[in-house]
């Protein structure tokens, strides 16, 4: 299936799709601006900045507001869009903070990437829900899209550099949302475009957005390729279930890398009705 355009180019580098009702709808990230982007229902954006040069994420609060990851830091906003609170800086020089999301017992997992795309160099962290940092897994290149099954027991995540999709066992869904058993769930072949933010539907199933790939793959909960949802622009950078019943897909998209001129619709939200229901984003529970 293609997907449809939904925006105008509004983003260079558009990433972490998330719809909530709580700040009206879908909302994505401008990157390398640091800029959350909330769309209306006819694609019109408005922005605001979080301060930082990078913003790799946003996350509804359960209290109302939102949570941001900026360059090397956590950030906590009310629902007035003021700073509520920062935390301590979280990574290393030469390593910034990257894609992430928030498991069934409130609390953060975040990962990383070094500027540079060092090999191994990067990390995931947790940070609970009484703002405290705690070191996962290291031996990271480039920290992506992670997401878990309906009943929690299960974590999907994407180190693009490998090329997998891998599952993980949750410690506790309830009271410790630690990922522990790493295993292979999908390899995607190089020609298919590298894995990035992905999206976990009602069926336990991913959506995987494919940078250089120009698609979302689906693959179902036993790890069988379905859906591909095609995209006329090669970046392809995250991915969310939105809209009021949660069916259908947004995508966000990327200039990075592009000759100017190139790919004219690149830096748009596309979206594309597939036929099955999201999981809801869960929220930030500090």
């Amino acid at each position: 299936m293609k997907a449809d355009q939904f925006t105008d180019p509004v983003t260079f580098h558009g990433e972490g799709a998330v719809w909530h009702p709580s700040w009206g709808g879908l909302r994505v990230v401008d990157m390398f601006t640091g800029d959350l982007v909330d769309l209306d229902d006819d694609g019109r954006a408005t922005r605001t900045p979080t301060g930082s040069p990078i913003a790799a994420m946003v996350r509804p609060r359960q209290a109302g507001g939102w949570l941001v990851a900026t360059e090397r830091e956590i950030t906590l906003w009310t629902a007035a869009g003021e700073k509520e609170w920062t935390s301590e800086t979280l990574t290393p020089d030469g390593v910034r903070l990257n894609e992430g999301g928030c498991a069934p017992d409130g609390s953060l997992i975040c990962g990383s990437m070094a500027y540079d795309q060092e090999v191994g160099a990067a990390a995931v962290m947790r940070l609970d829900p009484a703002r405290r940092a705690h070191p996962l897994f290291d031996g990271v290149t480039i920290s992506n899209g992670l997401g878990f099954t309906a009943d929690g027991e299960r974590m999907y995540y994407a180190d693009t550099q490998t090329g997998r999709i891998d599952v993980f066992d949750v410690a506790d869904p309830q009271t410790d949302a630690r990922p522990v058993n790493r295993r292979p769930f999908v390899t995607i072949p190089e020609e298919d475009g590298a894995p990035d933010g992905l999206w976990v539907d009602s069926e336990d199933g991913i959506w995987v957005a494919l940078y250089g790939g120009s698609a979302v793959h689906h693959y179902d909960a036993t790890g069988r390729r379905g859906e591909v949802v095609e995209l006329p622009v090669s970046n392809v950078t995250s991915c969310t279930f939105g809209g009021a019943d949660l069916r259908t897909l947004f995508i966000t998209t990327s200039r990075e890398n592009l000759p100017e001129g190139a790919e004219p619709q690149a830096g748009s939200v596309f979206r594309a009705e597939v036929g099955v229901q999201g999981q809801p984003v869960l929220p930030y529970a500090g």
